[in-house]
């Protein structure tokens, strides 16, 4: 049996690296005070705002400098929060993507950059939009943010991390009986029966008792030899079954082999993967190679999708994840690690929002999948976001018996470790 852990931004917080997307766009508005401090006309623009001083006269170099900003600059935030109130001396002007940002993060305090992007996608077609969006525009204003994205990362992700021992110890942790599905008990009793059918001397190899300390091979071989003479029993056809679970090694029952399947472009899953010597699969890239890094939407279950195929222009279909995945073999390496044994869904970080629904319902809904744990995110005053978690996990479902049977119970899940700061090893 193996684990597949669904690595998502969370992961990336949990260990102080400030990856939200606000905090990007914050870094961004950053940029634009340092630009314009040196921007000796009266408009400066890029792909997704124009800064405009009214009136023609005067630049936005002297009127910083004028004010004072080279010795107390403000924060990029505040500076356009302060432009944007005084409209009788600027304007400022955003693009459509960027418009739907700054409105999400008024309004909600945080923003989905992917799912407004789809659904900027999704009012070009409808007839119901008053509003006029060419695709390839969207598509530019994304693929500009995500050079920005790729470079704002780039700054975040140079120190190494600590990695946190009990994350350490969750992604090696042996399998748990309460964790598995009902319909798939039978997975985890021929997991265990295959150890038992194991040869002695395999056993003792496997768990290390030829490169341990003597007193240590004693204890590995002893726990081996009582494993198999009181915990087994012998079935007609010759083999063994294992009659009592809790006697068992408990390496033993450690997957055979586990996936760390990274939805983030930084390096922290890469640490884990060494230190934890499990394969990392960074299934949209990474920041090593900017340019085959997927981003966009993966809803194919979305009635919308549909209307995309309709459309004779490619650009609607440009940014569509599970377009874009055939582009490397991330993707073909997780359908093989998924079709070649029953599989655990560890989730870290993911919130398993709509915008990669189209793998999580390949991964989810998949007849080798056994359960899905989610480890939450524990806030200050006692709540958590499990039941948000398992929320968005039911949208990636189709059959709803299937979901209530795989998602482990709250009992039996753990908050997923927080670190304050971002320690250097």
């Amino acid at each position: 049996m193996n684990r597949i852990i669904l690595i998502g931004n969370g992961f990336d917080l949990a260990h102080g690296l400030p990856t939200r997307y606000e905090d990007f766009i914050n870094w961004y508005w950053d940029q634009w005070v340092t630009n314009l401090m040196t921007c000796y006309n009266n408009v400066m623009y890029d792909c997704l705002c124009s800064f405009s001083i009214k009136g023609g006269e005067g630049t936005w170099h002297s009127l910083l400098l004028n004010n004072g900003f080279t010795f107390d600059r403000p924060k990029g935030k505040d500076f356009v929060e302060s432009i944007l109130s005084n409209k009788e001396s600027f304007e400022v002007k955003f693009s459509p993507l960027l418009k739907r940002i700054q409105e999400s993060l008024y309004e909600k305090n945080w923003v989905d950059i992917e799912n407004e992007y789809y659904r900027l996608l999704t009012e070009s077609i409808s007839n119901k939009s008053t509003t006029t969006y060419i695709p390839n525009e969207i598509n530019a204003q994304l693929q500009y943010l995500l050079n920005l994205l790729t470079q704002y990362l780039g700054e975040i992700n140079r120190a190494p991390i600590r990695c946190n021992d009990s994350i350490i110890r969750f992604i090696s942790e042996p399998i748990e009986f309460e964790n598995i599905a009902v319909g798939s008990n039978q997975y985890f009793y021929d997991h265990c029966n295959y150890w038992a059918n194991q040869d002695r001397y395999f056993l003792y190899k496997h768990l290390g008792a030829y490169d341990v300390p003597v007193e240590q091979a004693v204890s590995i071989r002893a726990e081996v030899d009582d494993f198999l003479q009181k915990s087994t029993a012998q079935c007609p056809d010759g083999g063994l079954i294992v009659t009592d679970i809790s006697k068992m090694p408990l390496q033993l029952r450690c997957p055979n082999n586990t996936m760390l399947l990274s939805f983030n472009f930084t390096g922290v899953t890469d640490w884990y993967s060494q230190l934890c010597r499990c394969y990392a699969n960074h299934i949209h890239g990474d920041l090593q190679e900017p340019r085959n890094m997927i981003f966009g939407y993966g809803d194919e279950l979305d009635d919308n999708y549909r209307e995309f195929l309709k459309q004779e222009n490619n650009e609607y279909l440009k940014n569509i994840k599970s377009i874009r995945y055939l582009e490397s073999s991330n993707y073909r390496g997780m359908l093989q690690f998924i079709e070649s044994a029953p599989y655990q869904v560890y989730i870290m970080g993911h919130s398993c929002g709509n915008s990669d629904r189209t793998l999580l319902n390949t991964l989810f809904e998949h007849k080798n999948c056994v359960s899905i744990k989610p480890y939450y995110y524990q806030k200050e005053d006692g709540t958590d976001n499990y039941l948000e978690i398992v929320q968005n996990i039911c949208r990636n479902f189709t059959d709803m018996k299937l979901m209530r049977d795989r998602v482990v119970n709250k009992t039996f899940c753990e908050p997923l470790p927080q670190s304050k700061t971002n320690e250097q090893i």
